[in-house]
Parts: C-alpha cells; structure tokens; sequence
C-alpha cells in the first residue's frame, strides 16, 4: 500500500510538473521564440534588399543595357487582339498574335540575303593607277581593262590662307586746280573673329570635333601636331573657343525664346562635373537642364550649378502648356501651383522599374506585358503615319481600357508586395503617377515617354567621359549653348559642319531682327529655296 502511495504521488507530481510546463514555461518560449522572430526579422529584410541591390549592380555591370522585353510564352489574355480599322498595316491581320509576328520577323532576318559589297559612291574623286603587266606587250592586242576600285584616305588639309591688298594711287584735280593723290586698297571681307588668324572653317572644325564628335580640344593639339606639323597652343584654342560662344550668344537667347513658346515640351536634366575655385582639388557637381519641343524640333541646354527647383522654375517661368518628365520631385513642385501646366509622366521609366524587377519577382512580367501592348499601339500608329487626331482615337479605344486593367491590376498586388522590394518599389511609383501617366492619352500630339529628350543627352554622356569636367561654370554654360545647337541639328537632319561655318560666315553682320533665320530648322529651309 505505501508503494501504491508514492508511486500515486509521483505520477501527481508529474502531472502539476507538466501543468506548469503548459502555465509559466510554454508562454515564456513562445515569447522567446517571438523576440527572436521580431529581431531577425529586420535582418532578413536587410539581407533581402543587399540582396536585390548585388544583383542590380551584378546587372548593371555584365548584363546590356537593352530593356527590350518579349516574354517567351505570353498568357492568352495578355496576348494582343487589337482591331486599328484603317490603321492597320496592310501585311497584317489586325488581329494577328504578337508572338506569330515576332516569329515571323525572326525568320525573316535569317533568310536576308547578305547585300553584297559596300559600293563606292561616284561623287568622290579618282585617283588612277594603271598598272602593266611585267612581260613585254609589242606584239599583243588589247582587249579591256579590268577594273578594281578601293578606297582610300588622306588627311585633310590645312590651309594658310593669304590675303593680298593691291594699293593704288590716284591722282586728280579738284575745283581749285590742286592735284589730290587718294591712296585705293580693298578692305578684309568679314570674318568671325576680325583679330584672330583662325579662319571659319578651322573654328567649326575644332568645335564640331569636341561636341560632336568628342574630340577635346587637346588631343585635336595633338592631330595637328602630328598631320600638320603645326602646333597651336591651348589656351589660344580655348579664346577663339570664347570669342565664338560670344558671338553665339544672341542666336542661344533666340533658340530659348522660341522653345519656350512651344505648348508641349519635354524636360530632364544630367550631371556635369565643374572645376570650382572655391573648391580646391575638387570638382563641383552642376547639371545640364534638357529641353526639348518635339513640335518644333528644338532642343535647349540649360547650365545650373544644382539640381534644386531654382533653375527649371525660372527657365518655365513663361512656359505654359504640357509638360513631360521623369518622376522627380523637383518638377511636381514647379507644377504645383501652376494651373496653365499640364503634367504627362514617362511610360519608360516606369516600364524600368519593373524591368529590374523582373528576375526577383516573376509578377512583374504581367506589367510588362501590358507596357508592350501599349507600345506596340504607338508602334502601329506611327508605322502608319497617323495624324494627330487618329492617334488621339486609338489611345482612347485601346490604350486607356490597357491602362485602366494597369492600374487595377497593380492597386491589387501592391499590399501584398514587400515596400521596399523592386517589385514594391515599381508599384508603388506606377500608382503615384496614375494621372500623369494617363494624361498623353488626351492629345495626340504628345508622346508615351520623354526618350526624345533623353536621346539629345546622350551626346553630353559621351562628352564626359573624354574631356571628364568642364574648366569653370561659365565654360559649362557655354558646353550647354554648343549642346543645345548641335542637338537641334541633330533633329532637323542638319549636318552641323555646314550650319556652323555658314552661320560664323553670317552672323557678325546679320541683322538681330532676323536672327531667327539662322536657327539650323530655319537655316536648312532657306538653303533649300
């Protein structure tokens, strides 16, 4: 019975044992368990981003730079079923699938037939070798020659130019019947620079190799140096280079003017480091505000020394009308107040974000798909020529229902992305910018992205990375009037040579009233008169 007792009281003790197990200790390990989730937590969403930020830079560094996305099995709702009526290319079903017609293209490349030899163009001058053959030809006929053309190159030339003044003496008799001797000699036709021995051509040759070619001023030194066996000095470059952009300065004030009177333009800005006296062996950070009126093809480079909103307010002071940008902050504060300006966001910035999300989250392809379909509708119209008011149609009865499902679509999946993942981040900047996004829906005139603008800076990335920063503020006030010039030649199909030298031959005497004739748009039209 005593055992019977203790073994009684054992299992009893093992039961409130296990009581207290369930009572004090099972709450205090859950609590545990709960702090250690709460702290390691912050530290898997660290590691998730480092993680998202290593394959960023991993692509950035190894991967191109193409954002060109064609998925390889797209859903049959995502797929394209678009009726464009008139609208459609004639080598098209209007509702061909968009897989079929990549296929087709691809199939198309392979079986292209190679064109053959460059050939060489007739207007270039013929140097004739003929060349004998090495037996004895007396007693032969002839029969025809045979022919091989090549080409060549020999350095251009650099000229020293004289200018010769004969002087004459005349001698005549005035009323009084004193003989006069007046001393006859021509005067020195105008030049740019009156005081300078650099002529127009060597001028736009210096100048049109920095900014368009990307050619620093010392290494065109070092050319001359060696084809020419001439040496000019860098600082004598860098005057003439000064005395021009003086000369300029009324054609630059003319070009901002008349972009600032267009009623759509297109704006975005880049980096430009600065030799700063105040800042010794250091460099300032400035930008190169771009302007850009597709409607007039003009482009206008705008030198400030920040990014803040100072300088693109003052500059869209008189602007009115619509105005296209990436999503930076800057440009919501100089619209906010303005009533007279209509905001239209870039498709293809937001079209990046999900780009980059792509490899993280397989979701973003569904974006993706919806950001081809609406291109692939501004590839038909502009395919087609499509006038203003056709593409206005179009937008309304395909792009903007595309949009809508966007939009839904991305409202849905946004609480359930993590914020601060690349998937997260791109929802989050496409549903900030709903309206701004929709607005080039509204007028057929403006485009789905700012890539016009984005494409005149492209010269400017190139450029820094030859002559790496510009000597003082005003120097790169002057790189943005040379950028701004050449940019509107580049839309207007004007070759820049031509234009410069015909404009540095012209302008010290053209009159100011007309200085807008100088323009290259404008220059180009009365060239072809």
């Amino acid at each position: 019975m005593k055992l019977a007792e203790l073994q009684a009281e054992n299992q009893r003790l093992k039961q409130e044992n296990t009581d207290l197990k369930e009572k004090q200790i099972a709450p205090l390990q859950k609590k545990i368990v709960q702090m250690r989730e709460q702290e390691i937590q912050p530290l898997k969403q660290r590691i998730f981003e480092l993680e998202q930020r290593q394959k960023e830079l991993l692509r950035l560094i190894f991967s191109g730079k193409s954002e060109r996305y064609v998925p390889k099995n797209p859903p049959a709702e995502e797929q394209l079923a678009f009726d464009f009526g008139e609208l459609a290319p004639v080598d098209m079903e209007p509702n061909a699938d968009l897989t079929e017609e990549q296929e087709k293209i691809t199939y198309e490349r392979k079986k292209k037939k190679h064109p053959g030899r460059h050939s060489i163009p007739d207007h270039l001058p013929v140097e004739e070798i003929r060349i004998e053959p090495e037996e004895n030809t007396e007693d032969t006929e002839y029969i025809a020659d045979t022919v091989v053309e090549t080409l060549e190159y020999k350095p251009g030339s650099l000229i020293r130019k004289r200018y010769i003044f004969p002087r004459y003496a005349k001698t005549s008799t005035n009323t009084e019947g004193e003989e006069i001797t007046e001393i006859l000699q021509g005067k020195m036709p105008c030049r740019p620079l009156p005081k300078s021995i650099a002529e127009s051509g060597l001028l736009t040759h210096l100048i049109v190799s920095k900014f368009v070619y990307h050619l620093p001023f010392y290494r065109q030194i070092q050319q001359f140096k060696q084809l020419y066996n001439t040496e000019l000095r860098k600082s004598t470059i860098n005057d003439w280079f000064i005395a021009v952009c003086t000369l300029l300065q009324p054609l630059y004030q003319c070009l901002r003017d008349k972009v600032l009177t267009a009623d759509y333009l297109q704006a975005d800005e880049s980096p430009l480091q600065v030799q700063d006296d105040q800042k010794k062996g250091k460099t300032h950070r400035g930008y190169q505000w771009v302007y850009y009126a597709p409607l007039l093809k003009l482009v206008l480079f705008d030198y400030q020394k920040g990014r803040g909103q100072n300088g693109p307010k003052a500059i869209l002071k008189t602007f009115g009308g619509h105005l296209q940008t990436d999503g930076y902050v800057v440009y919501d504060k100089i619209v906010k107040n303005r009533t007279d300006i209509i905001q239209v966001g870039c498709m293809a910035h937001v079209r990046r974000y999900f780009f980059q999300a792509k490899d993280s989250e397989p979701l973003a392809e569904i974006a993706l798909n919806y950001f081809r379909q609406l291109y692939f509708i501004e590839k038909q119209l502009r395919e087609q020529k499509a006038t203003p008011e056709q593409v206005l149609a179009m937008r309304k009865e395909k792009s903007l229902p595309l949009l809508e499902k966007l939009f839904e679509w991305a409202t849905y999946q946004y609480p359930k992305a993590l914020p601060k993942s690349n998937f997260g981040k791109a929802l989050y900047y496409l549903l900030q910018r709903k309206e701004k996004l929709q607005a080039y829906c509204a007028d057929g005139r403006i485009n789905i992205d700012n890539n016009l603008v984005e494409n005149s800076i492209r010269p400017l990335a190139l450029g820094r990375k030859n002559y790496l920063f510009a000597g003082s503020h005003d120097a790169a006030q002057r790189i943005a009037m040379m950028y701004s010039f050449f940019a509107t030649c580049k839309k207007n199909d004007v070759n820049p040579i031509q234009w410069l030298k015909a404009v540095l031959d012209k302008i010290a005497e053209h009159p100011i009233n007309r200085i807008e004739e100088l323009l290259p748009g404008k220059w180009c039209e009365e060239e072809a008169k």
